[in-house]
């Protein structure tokens, strides 16, 4: 397995709101040249917010992609690449359910599919959660409300919750927290 592949050509095909999509020209060992998919993404950083009760406060939003609602942790993109992933935690968790972290702290780091993008997606877990007010977007319709883990559990292993960045870090915090 010594033998190396190495992307040799780059071609912008659309660029997004959020995405870049190329199409990369891959060389294989044997000199002959394969397509790929590549999308480009910033990253992200995502929020498991715990109430002083231990609740998980959750967001409840349409996903065009799904045509439906999902239940998530408060999550969204960074402002440019080089924004720091706390600062984009702690905006999130404000904008999308009204409170500010106490204090946080890196939970996971996620990559979400390594096959074809590099998004990169940082979740904190946030304590002593401080009351302010929702900061909406203007497309953003979004309903907030608190769980036990063992709710949010039984949801994820009934299919009701799939997202892979809000399944991974329930299940992450569960994991390193309450043992």
């Amino acid at each position: 397995m010594g033998e190396t592949l190495r992307r040799v050509g780059r071609e912008l095909k659309y660029e997004g709101t959020i995405l870049k999509v190329y199409m990369d020209d891959i060389e294989m060992p044997d000199g002959k040249i394969a397509k790929w998919d590549f999308i480009n993404h910033d990253g992200a950083a995502a929020v498991v917010p715990v109430a002083d009760d231990g609740k998980i406060l959750m967001v409840r939003q349409y996903r065009n992609a799904l045509d439906r609602y999902t239940l998530e942790i408060p999550a969204g993109k960074l402002d440019d690449a080089n924004e720091d992933t706390a600062v984009c935690a702690a905006r999130e968790l404000e904008e999308e359910t009204g409170y500010k972290p106490g204090r946080m702290e890196l939970l996971i780091t996620l990559r979400t599919w390594i096959a074809f993008t590099n998004e990169k997606i940082d979740v904190y877990a946030a304590y002593g959660l401080i009351p302010s007010e929702q900061k909406l977007d203007e497309d953003e319709y979004i309903d907030v409300a608190a769980y036990t883990m063992e709710e949010l559990k039984e949801m994820i292993f009934k299919g009701e919750i799939q997202d892979t960045k809000t399944v991974s870090a329930l299940l992450a915090y569960d994991t390193k927290y309450r043992k």
